[in-house]
């Protein structure tokens, strides 16, 4: 094969296995209820694991020590027939061992899993949520799209194939962000940040007030110019990778996120 359609095709598949694996998996080997391990992953990742595909189940299950047997995953009971993540998010994957779920005596509400298991392969179990045992949580990475729109075809894009345009509450999220951006060709990137003119406020479209900021030197913390459209924000693909305050009619790349951060 000639060496330069290769290397294409080599780059064309490396590309789309990243834009596959959206999330990170990360094995906690500590013994917590089930409602013990949702507030630590909220607190140190995103949340307790979601699922989605088989993909999902297969990423989660490399992330597990060997050895290791049952662990909390983030789905739960919600009502008779109902089941819902951690994240509020729905999903119609189910990954059930036989005879389950059995909600023996009542009290089953949430699900383990034993990853290593070779006659269940890491099928999934209800049980009381007050047993502890090890989890996963998971880390959401925030996605680069690398389409040109303006600032509202961005937040649409986003709120139609993923969940929002991303928010940006900490230096961990930055960092995470300032990831992603290198592979942007525009020189700047839309977030989900918002000026209201009414108010003379920044805030993000998720609701969140703006806490943590990274603004570049003249940007974000004076008047803005409301005269010529609203403003929004975005953050540098080059340089230190700060945030900026840019025109909504602009066209730029722009950062999606898969649930709330």
């Amino acid at each position: 094969m000639d060496q330069t359609l290769y290397l294409i095709l080599l780059l064309i598949a490396l590309c789309s296995v990243s834009e596959c694996v959206q999330r990170q998996y990360h094995f906690i080997n500590v013994l917590k209820t089930w409602t013990e391990a949702q507030r630590f992953c909220r607190e140190n990742y995103t949340d307790l694991a979601t699922v989605d595909n088989m993909n999902d189940m297969n990423e989660l299950k490399k992330s597990v020590n060997d050895g290791v047997g049952d662990i909390w995953i983030g789905l739960k009971r919600t009502s008779v027939d109902k089941w819902q993540w951690s994240d509020q998010s729905d999903s119609s994957f189910r990954y059930w061992a036989p005879g389950e779920p059995n909600n023996n005596g009542s009290v089953e509400s949430c699900i383990m899993l034993d990853p290593k298991n070779l006659n269940t392969h890491g099928k999934w179990y209800d049980v009381s949520c007050d047993i502890q045992i090890p989890f996963v949580c998971h880390e959401d990475k925030p996605i680069l799209i690398n389409e040109t729109l303006t600032w509202p075809e961005a937040l649409r894009y986003c709120r139609q194939n993923y969940t929002d345009l991303v928010s940006v509450h900490s230096d961990k999220m930055q960092r995470r962000v300032m990831n992603v951006v290198k592979g942007a060709s525009t020189e700047a990137v839309w977030l989900g940040l918002r000026h209201s003119c009414t108010v003379g406020l920044w805030f993000w479209v998720s609701g969140e007030t703006v806490c943590y900021q990274n603004w570049a030197p003249g940007n974000g913390t004076g008047d803005e110019d409301c005269v010529s459209g609203v403003r929004s924000g975005a953050v540098q693909s080059g340089g230190d990778q700060r945030w900026i305050s840019h025109p909504e009619h602009h066209k730029l790349n722009f950062i999606c996120s898969r649930s709330e951060e």
